[in-house]
């Protein structure tokens, strides 16, 4: 472990308990053992959530612009999407070895496969010591779903000039070990508009600008020891993602044939949380390890292909929409055009 990673942990005992005596009584010993004991759950963190995150840029960013077509100005569109995304095999698990530790250490052999957040609901012990204590956990389970499948609504208001206002929206979603939520805005913009014959030929397009905040989160490591549970049962991944792109289109009757492309840019923050643990006694784990976990935040860069058919019905449309890049993620909606 790093001297300073020491001193920080020492520094912030004293900085919340000053002169308190129940300082006093745990020796430097056992401060270093908390120490790694947090490097470890950071190394942890790091590897179990990040493919959840990466896969939640991929979850908000289809179905931003569902045609490029210019509409009459206050024209009020309003769907229901249903969003499914494939979880990939090869995001599904990472190897752990004993060397990657310095506190916990496997009860069976010197590595293990074990599921990331987006893995299944296999489970492998680690054991550490603390002071004259063992402690003991199951790594996380993943979420156990080949198929991750939420609603959510969205809507748009047609304004001047062939802008358009984008809104989508989704409620906290529980997805058995997890939840999910996203949020975020939009400015559609039709430069077809600009072009009389691409108008005359029924062909479209458009371009967008939006930015969308997606917060999923999972059970984490609710572990009991000597000195109290260490409350950190949940981490949330935070990712903040502003969204560009152009899309084209042709109608043919009833039907609208669409493709895009889109480039996003993500930040990426990491927290723990859960009910306050007994070992905030002794250390403020959750303060610490969220300080920590500053470590491992990341800013993606993606880019994506997407592709897509809808079908007129009057005053409604059914859509379907594929994402592809890194992930495959569809997208299913129907919408009433007011």
């Amino acid at each position: 472990m790093h001297k300073s990673i020491s001193k920080f942990i020492i520094a912030s005992l004293f900085v919340f308990f000053g002169t308190n005596k129940a300082v006093a009584q745990y020796d430097t010993v056992i401060i270093e053992q908390m120490g790694h004991l947090i490097n470890d759950a950071l190394f942890f963190s790091d590897k179990y959530v990040t493919p959840a995150t990466d896969a939640a840029v991929y979850q908000s960013a289809s179905g931003w612009i569902t045609t490029p077509k210019e509409r009459e100005l206050w024209d009020v569109s309003i769907g229901l999407h249903t969003n499914i995304f494939f979880t990939p095999k090869r995001d599904r698990e990472f190897t752990i070895y004993n060397s990657d530790f310095t506190f916990f250490q496997l009860e069976e052999g010197s590595s293990a496969v074990v599921p990331s957040a987006l893995g299944d609901d296999k489970q492998v012990y680690l054991a550490g010591q603390l002071g004259d204590s063992e402690v003991r956990l199951e790594t996380p389970r993943g979420i156990d779903m080949e198929r991750v499948v939420y609603p959510y609504l969205q809507g748009s208001i047609a304004l001047w000039y062939g802008t358009e206002l984008v809104v989508k929206y989704s409620p906290k979603i529980k997805l058995k070990k997890s939840n999910y939520q996203v949020y975020g805005f939009g400015v559609k913009h039709n430069i077809s508009r600009y072009f009389e014959g691409l108008k005359n030929k029924k062909i479209h397009f458009a371009v967008l600008a939006a930015y969308s905040k997606e917060d999923v989160s999972f059970d984490f490591l609710d572990v009991e020891t000597d000195y109290g549970t260490l409350g950190i049962s949940t981490i949330n991944g935070l990712v903040d993602t502003w969204q560009f792109q152009v899309n084209g289109s042709k109608e043919l009757g009833k039907f609208e044939l669409m493709g895009g492309f889109i480039v996003n840019t993500s930040n990426v923050k990491y927290t723990v949380g859960g009910d306050r643990g007994g070992i905030e006694d002794i250390l403020p784990l959750q303060d610490v390890l969220n300080t920590r976990l500053r470590e491992i935040y990341k800013t993606r860069v993606n880019y994506i292909g997407e592709a897509s058919v809808s079908y007129k019905i009057n005053s409604f449309s059914i859509q379907s929409i594929l994402a592809f890049g890194k992930f495959a993620n569809t997208n299913i909606s129907l919408q009433y055009l007011f």
